[in-house]
């Protein structure tokens, strides 16, 4: 007889599809931030070659959606707003991202109640890197 230890743990990353869903979601995403001429300050701010950037996105939503906790094993904490002050990082860079990653999680999960628990919460996230106000 099994108990709820025997059970696995029912996560975002395990519902979503764990490590080859999330790199094919940030790999649309940057697909997309690479080739949408909307998006184009917001590529402005990464270097040329988005493997990178790429790399450590994936890391770091792996351990946000409740899988390996890698980007915090490669470089600790993420202090992400930290991290992220060096770009000037205002409501229209904000938009700019959340459009890429919108249109990602669409193509990359289906509707329902896991994207929209995603969606949300990546909005939060995405306001909370706002760091320059927006110009007047």
């Amino acid at each position: 007889m099994s108990s709820e230890q025997d059970l696995p743990l029912v996560t975002p990353y395990t519902e979503f599809g764990g490590e080859a869903a999330i790199q094919n979601l940030v790999h649309r995403f940057y697909t997309l931030m690479d080739t949408l001429p909307e998006a184009w300050e917001l590529r402005q701010m990464h270097p040329a070659d988005l493997a990178g950037s790429e790399q450590k996105l994936f890391m770091y939503l792996s351990g946000w959606l409740g899988g390996p906790p890698l980007f915090e094993q490669a470089f600790g904490h993420p202090r992400l707003r930290a991290r992220h002050m060096p770009f000037a990082i205002d409501s229209q860079a904000r938009d700019q991202w959340l459009m890429c990653m919108d249109l990602a999680l669409k193509e990359c999960i289906p509707a329902g109640p896991l994207r929209d628990k995603i969606q949300e919460a990546i909005v939060g996230l995405a306001d909370h890197m706002r760091n320059r106000p927006d110009p007047a």
